[in-house]
């Protein structure tokens, strides 16, 4: 099951840099398909984070902030999209987007047992 949340999850980053890139080459149509395949994707990437968080481990603390983190990045990418998509002002989205992902990403490969680095 982590293998199909990574691969949501990196799909679903790809695809928002995708979007972006759609947005100012002026592709609104394009635009919006992606942004509807990015929410199926946020559904799959909760669907395995939850089924992650309950699949019988012992559930401490770390697992509840990664979860709270991770659906942090899913808001920042739906607010990025459509402030981009009203041409408004996005430079604290921005900023929020790095520190929630490098959050993510520390508390899921390093923090928690299941983690790719640690022995």
């Amino acid at each position: 099951m982590i293998h199909g949340h990574i691969t949501a999850w990196l799909l679903a980053l790809i695809l928002f840099f995708v979007s972006i890139g759609l947005h100012k080459s002026g592709k609104a149509k394009a635009f919006k398909i992606v942004q509807m395949i990015l929410r199926v994707l946020y559904l799959a990437i909760i669907a395995t984070g939850a089924g992650l968080l309950f699949s019988g481990i012992n559930i401490d603390v770390w697992y509840i902030l990664k979860a709270i983190v991770g659906l942090w990045v899913i808001g920042i990418f739906e607010m990025l999209l459509g402030r981009v998509a009203n041409n408004r002002k996005t430079s604290v989205f921005w900023i929020q987007f790095v520190v929630a992902w490098l959050l993510v990403l520390y508390l899921g490969f390093v923090k928690l047992p299941m983690s790719f680095l640690t022995p």
